[in-house]
């Protein structure tokens, strides 16, 4: 039984890694594609800042991106957890926790 147990635990464990590899590879095309960056999506790392010397995105960047990520993911992003966009592993990581199935 502990063996079964353990092959679901590694099995979710491999399906929720693969949906966040999935979920950042999409936040990544949206930033690029919805702000015109002229940058492959690849070329953000996932700590990377979004803003300030990061990828130097400013506030209307971040209000295009807060009405994309809450159409697109069909989640709320209150003012107060602005802190979500700081980076695309912060962003996942909300999107995850919040996300509307």
């Amino acid at each position: 039984m502990e063996r079964v147990t353990t092959l679901l635990t590694y099995q979710e464990t491999k399906e929720k890694a693969e949906k966040r590899r999935e979920l950042t590879q999409r936040i990544k095309a949206i930033i690029v594609e919805r702000l015109n960056l002229d940058m492959e999506p690849n070329l953000i790392t996932d700590d990377q800042p979004l803003f300030g010397r990061g990828l130097g995105l400013d506030s209307i960047d971040a209000l295009e991106l807060f009405v994309v990520i809450e159409d697109e993911f069909g989640v709320t992003i209150y003012d107060d957890n602005m802190e979500v966009f700081g980076s695309v592993n912060k962003l996942a990581d909300y999107i995850l926790e919040n996300i509307e199935e």
